[in-house]
């Protein structure tokens, strides 16, 4: 009798805990990202196109040639001559959540919604994985204020930039082909076949551009919803929907190209994503030490990420790839 009574009481415990603190925040909000953040992965950091600094990452984009650069200005000057300094600028936040509403880099959480909340289905007959997203304007450097006196660094405030749990494009697979058609002709088992190639290269931390169909380890980007084949590992499962994020706000053109030729004067819309220009370091609620590359194999970091009595919300930090021509 004892032994069912604390049974009971133990079942009791466990649901009463999952339905009051479903949604685990951090305590010191965005404090915590600046602490966990890699700042080695910020490098290597180019001027003129000379590596200044190499770090434990390596740069695949495009290189600037020259150690001069010019950009268009206002009359009478119209043209303005500087040196082209590069790096990876710790600027966003992505949050992948199961419970809708829910911010833990934040520190806060306005409700849940059960229909909106996400999930993982691995059965046999429909094995799939989905979680809501949150893009948080994160500018880590002005935070921080260091580096204020360059102009390549972003100078915001913190803001939620996106949600998409107002999203309908995010929530529908059908809805979201709207804004890439082009799924009809890459979510298919053929051109699967080519990210073999990406999924090994990537695993070296160098994934193929030209592929951008592919996300290396971490499955097909299409469809650009909130959906996608549930894989071996849950923590690379939610990197590959916060990949899947980052192509789709480029693809509305909320996130614009800062780097390469074309972006050197100033941002310009992509519609189609460069993974060599994004690195992903998970934060929340095991930090990794160092970022990761779009598509790069869990096996070389997601262990022991997926903490019990978290309930799957996670938080990443994102690099993104700047080239700028500094006067």
């Amino acid at each position: 009798m004892k032994l069912k009574i604390a049974k009971i009481l133990f079942i009791s415990y466990i649901t009463t805990s999952a339905f009051l603190h479903a949604c685990v925040v951090s305590d010191t909000g965005g404090v915590g990202v600046i602490e966990k953040m890699c700042y080695s992965c910020v490098l290597p950091i180019k001027i003129g196109g000379i590596p200044v600094s190499v770090g434990p990452m390596v740069d695949y984009t495009i290189p600037i040639p020259g150690p001069l650069c010019e950009c268009p200005a206002p009359p009478p000057i119209f043209v303005r001559i500087g040196i082209p300094i590069s790096f990876f600028e710790p600027n966003r936040l992505i949050e992948i959540v199961s419970d809708a509403y829910c911010y833990p880099l934040m520190g806060f959480s306005l409700g849940s919604s059960g229909t909106l909340g996400g999930q993982k289905n691995s059965g046999s007959s429909s094995k799939h994985t989905f979680a809501q997203a949150h893009y948080i304007i994160f500018p880590a450097y002005s935070i921080m204020q260091i580096f204020t006196d360059v102009l390549c660094v972003e100078m915001t405030e913190v803001d939620i930039g996106y949600v998409t749990e107002i999203d309908p494009l995010w929530n529908n697979d059908e809805l979201g082909a709207f804004i890439s058609p082009e799924a009809l002709l890459f979510g298919n088992p053929v051109t699967n076949l080519a990210c073999v190639a990406d999924s090994v290269s990537a695993g070296v931390g160098f994934p193929l551009d030209p592929l951008f169909w592919c996300m290396g380890s971490w499955g097909n980007t299409y469809p650009l919803s909130g959906h996608k084949p549930t894989g071996d590992s849950y923590i690379q499962d939610t990197a590959g929907i916060a990949a899947k994020l980052i192509y789709k706000l480029q693809r509305e053109l909320i996130l614009w190209q800062s780097w390469g030729p074309l972006g050197l004067c100033s941002p310009v819309p992509a519609p189609i994503w460069t993974k060599t220009a994004y690195r992903l370091q998970i934060i929340s609620p095991v930090p990794h030490f160092i970022a990761v590359t779009p598509g790069q194999t869990g096996l070389e970091w997601d262990y022991g990420k997926n903490v019990p009595m978290q309930f799957d919300n996670f938080g990443y930090l994102l690099f993104k790839k700047k080239d700028c021509c500094a006067f």
